[in-house]
Formats: C-alpha cells, structure tokens, sequence
C-alpha cells in the first residue's frame, strides 16, 4: 500500500502547486478513510474488534498520506 501511495503522490506531485498537492492528498485520504470504515469486513470478529481494526487502519492511512510534503528546491 504505501508503493502504491508513493507513486500515486510522486504523480500528483508534478502536477502543480502546493495547494494542488495538499488537495489532491487531502481528498485522497478522506477517500481512503470513507472506504475503510464502510468496504472493511472482518469475518469471525466481534463489533469492538472491527471498529479497532477500523480506528488503527484510518490512523495509518491518515500518519502516511500527511507525512507527504510539498518540497520544490
């Protein structure tokens, strides 16, 4: 996931600004979020057990997309 995420920002990296770049990553992680807490089944697990899954998943999602910078040098 995070390759894939790598060369998905490297993509939008190139396409403009900073606040082009900060979009783009922001709507790419509410997407990502959205689609965990409502695509993400866990068979064979108690409804405490998927909402932690859920929470830890959103949290990495979100710590790697915001960890992207926009660095023109």
């Amino acid at each position: 996931m995070q390759e894939i995420l790598r060369i998905v920002v490297r993509d939008i990296y190139k396409t403009g600004d900073e606040a082009v770049f900060l979009s783009h990553i922001k709507r790419i992680e509410e997407a990502a979020v959205d689609s965990i807490y409502t695509d993400l089944r866990l068979r064979g697990t108690d409804e405490w057990t998927e909402v932690l899954v859920k929470e830890k998943a959103s949290n990495f999602v979100t710590s790697l997309l915001t960890s992207f910078t926009f660095d023109r040098i």
